[in-house]
């Protein structure tokens, strides 16, 4: 899909499709000007199609009406912004939702109007839903799939044209490629994305956009004192990687601050000895997610001008069985010295963030953020799609919060309650890698947090938001790229900016 910037007029110009955000008030479409002058050539038809259809601009709904021939563009496609029509999620919301109307009705070239006021957000959310409601991870269809009808596809999305417009498609192109690369990334098999390969991959990013690199291997992970992480990789024979990029800002924008953010990247978990059923191993190739949202964030950074120095550190292994594999009841010793008595192998993740986390910690950062995949505990207390953050440092909670509502990502924030300590205190070690079923969640963040070597920390339980069955407004069936924007948006914005 090409994306442009250019101002086209419906009456006159061959489109096939023309879309516009609608605001929802008092429970019922506010139908802007530019819509309503169509609809007077259209003989008033639009407006009472959409009274005909209870068209009333809830949040991602659509409507799309066909004028028959009667003025140049063939389609008109209404995208519904709710009653928040200046909130960055619902324009992404609207925008996707319309979009990707239009192309399952066969547009191939699309003008994006935008709202009177608000352009410049209105355009970067179009460019970055246009990107992710039209993604699609194909890669490995074959010649049973070669006689499928021809997907359908949008040639040309052009966006109106304004003030400052270019810049913000280019940030909302940004944007949306971070995304799909976390996206890609957690939907590749475990057979291909391996450790190595996605050092590999992180190699690859940080060549294309300035960033330095460093990739650690067992041997040098050993001589660190990394002896939790080393233990999670040693029953694979693809030997694990810590991966280590670093962003510096131009001199000109730099805020002065140091930010680190921490991935765990299991890029398949068959729980070791511990081992997963049938069903719990199904999805383990997507275990990688937190690790793929660092790489992701990381690969948007000098585009969006980011004004911090940041670290991110990916902890990829491979969590398998064999005669090297950990074991239940194995005394680890993490890097700070702590030493962990092995209670469950499948509770891996939480050793790998261990020894990233105090590695992380020893850059110079101020502050840290981890993602995991970490617990079914987070999916009972919160359900699909809402992570949990655990943290700290209540204002630098507040902060991360406040870039993932801006981010449209739902997040709870959970407590760390300390009486639970009680439930991982170890019987021959310092403490255990797993507290039980009771506040599972609770007791994993409790873990890392012996981790966080005294920093503001916060913790994002994502388990239950990196793949979706059900495909909404700009996120189709599969990974969903969970945390990419949050971090992007913490990193970039104004929650990232303290005096």
């Amino acid at each position: 899909m090409n994306i442009q910037v250019q101002s086209l007029d419906p009456l006159r110009d061959e489109l096939d499709a023309v879309i516009f955000p609608i605001a929802s008030v008092d429970k019922s479409a506010q139908m802007p000007d530019a819509v309503m002058a169509l609809d007077g050539t259209l003989n008033g038809q639009l407006t009472r199609f959409a009274s005909d259809n209870g068209f009333v601009a809830r949040r991602g709904a659509t409507l799309s009406y066909a004028t028959a021939g009667l003025i140049p563009a063939r389609r008109i496609v209404l995208g519904g912004l709710g009653s928040s029509p200046e909130s960055p999620e619902a324009l992404r919301r609207a925008y996707g939702a319309a979009i990707t109307a239009a192309r399952d009705a066969g547009a191939k070239r699309v003008f994006v109007a935008l709202p009177a006021e608000n352009q410049t957000a209105a355009a970067e959310a179009a460019a970055e839903a246009a990107l992710l409601a039209t993604y699609r991870f194909n890669r490995y269809y074959g010649q049973a799939r070669a006689d499928d009808p021809p997907a359908k596809e949008i040639d040309d999305l052009i966006i109106q044209d304004g003030d400052d417009i270019s810049a913000a498609v280019d940030r909302g192109q940004a944007r949306g490629l971070a995304i799909i690369l976390t996206r890609d990334l957690a939907s590749e098999p475990a057979s291909v994305l391996n450790p190595v390969e996605m050092a590999a991959r992180a190699t690859a990013v940080a060549k294309a956009n300035d960033l330095e690199i460093k990739i650690l291997g067992p041997s040098e992970m050993a001589e660190l004192g990394m002896g939790a992480f080393t233990a999670v990789g040693k029953g694979s024979s693809n030997e694990p990687r810590l991966i280590h990029l670093i962003y510096r800002p131009e001199p000109a924008t730099d805020s002065g601050r140091t930010i680190g953010i921490v991935g765990k990247c299991i890029t398949f978990d068959t729980g070791g000895y511990s081992i997963k059923t049938y069903e719990g191993m199904l999805e383990m190739k997507g275990d990688m997610a937190g690790g793929a949202a660092v790489l992701g964030a990381m690969s948007a950074l000098r585009a969006l001008d980011c004004p911090h120095t940041v670290h991110a550190v990916i902890c990829a292994a491979e969590n398998m069985i064999s005669g090297n594999a950990f074991r239940p009841g194995d005394i680890l010793t993490a890097m700070n010295g702590v030493t962990i008595e092995v209670l469950s192998t499948d509770a891996e993740g939480r050793l790998v963030l261990a020894d990233g986390l105090v590695y992380c910690s020893r850059q110079g950062v101020e502050e840290m953020i981890d993602l995991a995949t970490l617990t079914g505990a987070i999916v009972v207390a919160l359900g699909d799609g809402t992570a949990g953050l655990f943290a700290n440092d209540d204002a630098f909670a507040e902060r991360v919060l406040q870039a993932a509502d801006l981010a449209g990502e739902r997040m709870w924030r959970m407590p760390l309650i300390d009486e639970l300590n009680d439930q991982i205190r170890g019987d021959v070690g310092d403490i255990k890698n797993s507290g039980g079923r009771g506040g599972g969640a609770i007791t994993a963040a409790l873990f890392i947090k012996n981790f966080a070597e005294g920093l503001p920390w916060a913790h994002l339980d994502i388990a239950g938001c990196n793949r979706t069955t059900k495909a909404s407004a700009y996120i189709p069936k599969g990974a969903t790229g969970y945390g990419t924007r949050t971090l992007i948006d913490y990193l970039t914005g104004p929650a990232g900016r303290v005096s």
